[in-house]
């Protein structure tokens, strides 16, 4: 299903500030003296020490395999809330297709709460390009954070990590850069295309060393788990290509019938394969 360019309107409505005396005020707090009406309106719920399910999701496999954080049934707007600060909505792209306006309701229910708000989607379509292509517009006009998983296991790792991560600082989910010899073998390997960093650790742990992977012919490496003929063809190229440094191409190296513009000509060859 397409949106035409007038849904972008609609969706463009639906995180501008409703009026106060349209709004249900959750905060008990809006209304006590010196409270701010513009103040952004917070959860009511003042457990934090678990994940917040609303009663709607009972029967969501994805809750059986939320073990690593506890959680409870709550009555919240959102389908999960973790802390006062994260609002989780749950969709299914099966769900999404016989219910498009679904989600453009949660929106107008969710309103303006939450600093993060995430929409979780479980990919469970053979085809998920159209309706994720959607869900995306959806989520970069309405300021929401799209996440997706393609089972309920994974759906549930990524509610338990928001919740594991709640109250850590940045460094700690940053990506570690690593200076031991066996990261930058990993590295080195996942700097060719399309080779990538799951592809370097299976070669490794099949090879042992690099000299063993740049020994191994196309077929070795080709029945590498995940690797296949054409990662296997790009990876043998590029590691039993001559490496040529500028400063060491003289001409006295060569023999006369191979002239300096030869050498360019062959070093302009390989960094094109090597960039392939």
């Amino acid at each position: 299903m397409e949106l035409d360019d007038d849904f972008d309107e609609i969706l463009a409505q639906i995180n501008e500030p409703s009026s106060l005396t349209s709004v249900k005020l959750d905060d008990p707090t809006n209304n006590q003296p010196g409270s701010s009406t513009e103040t952004v309106i917070k959860p009511v719920s003042s457990k934090t020490h678990c994940v917040l399910v609303n009663q709607k999701q009972r029967g969501n496999p994805l809750l059986k395999y939320i073990t690593s954080v506890p959680w409870e049934y709550e009555d919240i707007v959102p389908d999960y809330e973790i802390g006062k600060t994260i609002g989780v909505l749950f969709l299914s792209l099966q769900y999404y297709n016989m219910n498009p306006d679904y989600i453009n309701n949660r929106l107008k229910e969710l309103g303006k709460k939450y600093e993060l708000r995430v929409l979780l989607v479980q990919v469970d379509l053979k085809d998920p390009h159209n309706p994720l292509k959607n869900l995306n517009r959806v989520c970069l006009l309405t300021d929401l954070t799209l996440m997706l998983a393609w089972s309920p296991e994974e759906a549930a790792k990524i509610i338990e990590n928001y919740k594991i991560f709640e109250n850590k600082p940045p460094d700690k989910i940053m990506e570690k850069i690593e200076n031991d010899p066996h990261q930058k073998i990993v590295n080195a390997l996942s700097s060719v295309k399309p080779i990538n960093k799951t592809d370097a650790l299976t070669l490794i742990t099949t090879f042992g060393t690099l000299e063993n992977i740049i020994k191994a012919s196309e077929s070795r490496l080709a029945q590498c788990p995940g690797l296949g003929v054409r990662k296997a063809q790009k990876l043998y190229r590029v590691l039993h290509e001559p490496f040529l440094k500028k400063e060491n191409l003289k001409s006295k190296d060569f023999d006369d019938d191979f002239s300096i513009e030869d050498v360019e000509k062959e070093k302009s060859e390989i960094s094109t394969v090597a960039t392939v």
